[in-house]
């Protein structure tokens, strides 16, 4: 069966802080075969060192999981899909609300969602208690076309 994407990768990692920086590098890897500007791989790796964080942080709190990213590639939009199998979010709604916590004890800033929903094109969480969440985010890399000047400096 033939696929509709051009390319999909899957990853999982311990849920540990260092693993973060993991995460969002191996992203920015993937996506760079289409081609981003600095800007854009900056947005992606912003949005899935949040996600992560909030797999480590909010997901699995003080225990140890697995966090899961499924990365896909198509008509030049990157989807990255971020999960664990941790507590859930109770409240979607409210979660997503700009500076809200349910941990203010660790001086979190509570931007984790709005930060990914800024930074990328689309952005959809689901969760169920006592199952996980699942964030799925989506983001279009514009086509750049090289100068002539620009392409003798690569030949």
């Amino acid at each position: 069966m033939k696929s509709i994407y051009e390319n999909e990768m899957k990853l999982e990692f311990l849920s540990k802080s260092n693993n973060e920086a993991f995460a969002r590098i191996a992203v920015a890897a993937f996506a760079s075969q289409l081609d981003p500007t600095l800007e854009e791989l900056a947005d992606i790796k912003t949005a899935v060192s949040e996600a992560v964080t909030n797999c480590i942080i909010h997901g699995y709190e003080d225990m140890e999981g697995i966090v899961k990213i499924e990365s896909r590639i198509y008509d030049n939009t990157i989807e990255i899909e971020i999960s664990d199998s941790g507590k859930g979010i109770e409240d979607i709604k409210t979660a997503r609300e700009p500076l809200y916590t349910s941990k203010p004890n660790l001086e979190r800033s509570g931007m984790g969602f709005t930060i990914m929903e800024s930074f990328m094109d689309e952005m959809k969480v689901e969760s169920i208690l006592g199952m996980g969440t699942k964030v799925t985010m989506k983001k279009a890399i514009k086509k750049y076309e090289k100068s002539k000047e620009e392409e003798c400096m690569y030949v």
